[in-house]
């Protein structure tokens, strides 16, 4: 696994290279240890007016342990269940995780791009490295997440006076339009809407096992 991250990091495209975003997609997952179970969830959105155009899950077995920083290795497969149900192809997909602010420049949002090929972005509840000057307390502000004198990601308030999320590099995207992006998906709450429906649905999924 220390191979395989380093590898794919070096595959990842730091610059926009799509053109129109008109579906965008969420992903999440949820665990039944009791059960041995991970369910991976996908939600797809009409990047306009934020309706869910479709979902998809997938269940599967647990086959990979916990391990900190090695969570794709995880988290990827159950995903990849479901994306491959979608019949609505996204143009992006948001994370809840991390893309490049990690210790080897390839969280689950870079893994999951590169292997798809699809712009991604990721968008972390919580800083997993780096250090930061907390940005001022207004919707859209943005500071620097440095690590090793390089920035890794922006930490981006999404709204007055609330804790900040921490956004990164996925794939196929500069950091300024992963900023831009985050900011259009949370016109309400703290978290995009992408990652607030794919939460809904692989916590009801869970619920039901």
């Amino acid at each position: 696994m220390q191979y395989i991250q380093p590898q794919t990091s070096e595959q990842i495209i730091t610059t926009d290279d799509f053109e129109s975003v008109n579906y965008i997609a969420d992903v999440d997952v949820a665990y039944d240890e009791a059960k041995n179970k991970v369910v991976g969830a996908v939600v797809v959105l009409d990047a306009t007016t934020f309706e869910v155009v479709e979902s998809q899950i997938a269940i599967e077995p647990i086959s990979f342990p916990y391990v900190l920083r090695l969570f794709s290795f995880r988290e990827v497969p159950p995903l990849l269940g479901a994306i491959e149900k979608l019949t609505t192809v996204p143009d992006l997909i948001v994370c809840n995780g991390q893309g490049v602010a990690h210790p080897k420049r390839c969280g689950m949002a870079s893994h999951l791009g590169v292997l798809l090929d699809i712009p991604t972005i990721g968008c972390g509840k919580s800083k997993l490295l780096g250090e930061y000057t907390p940005p001022p307390e207004s919707k859209g502000a943005n500071s620097d997440l440095i690590d090793n004198q390089q920035c890794i990601g922006k930490v981006l308030r999404t709204q007055n006076g609330i804790k900040p999320v921490f956004v990164s590099i996925g794939h196929k995207i500069n950091l300024t339009t992963a900023v831009e992006w985050i900011t259009n998906l949370t016109p309400k709450y703290r978290l995009p809407e992408t990652t607030r429906q794919a939460d809904q649905i692989v916590n009801r999924c869970l619920k039901a096992l």
